[in-house]
């Protein structure tokens, strides 16, 4: 039986999420974000080179972990923390990511401190 579009995309934004921020591989980040990839928040320049850019800034420490995942068509929602981020409370977030070729073209997020 084929794997559904839903559940390849749900491996590629995991295996990209796992790539950035819990092992640091920059080379795998970059083939699995698009050249062309915009990054929609307000933490660093919109493109590949400025997420990448800022996740190295951060204390290695860092880790991001799923809670939720669901994903429809060429989008997938992610509901997660970051935990080790060098503050008093974690950061929860949620991510909306759009995938285009094979590859993570668009993230909309929103964080917040862990209640």
């Amino acid at each position: 039986m084929a794997e559904s579009l839903e559940a390849r995309n749900k491996v590629l934004v995991l295996e990209a999420f796992d790539a950035l921020f819990n092992r640091r591989d920059y080379a795998a980040a970059v083939r699995l974000l698009s050249p062309r990839y915009v990054q929609h928040g307000a933490h660093n320049t919109p493109d590949r080179e400025g997420l990448i850019e800022l996740i190295k800034t951060l204390p290695p420490t860092l880790k991001y972990e799923l809670d939720t995942i669901v994903a429809y068509g060429d989008f997938v929602v992610l509901h997660g923390k970051f935990t080790g981020i060098g503050q008093r409370r974690n950061r929860i977030a949620s991510d909306l990511v759009r995938i285009e070729d094979g590859v993570l073209a668009e993230n909309w997020d929103v964080t917040r401190a862990e209640a």
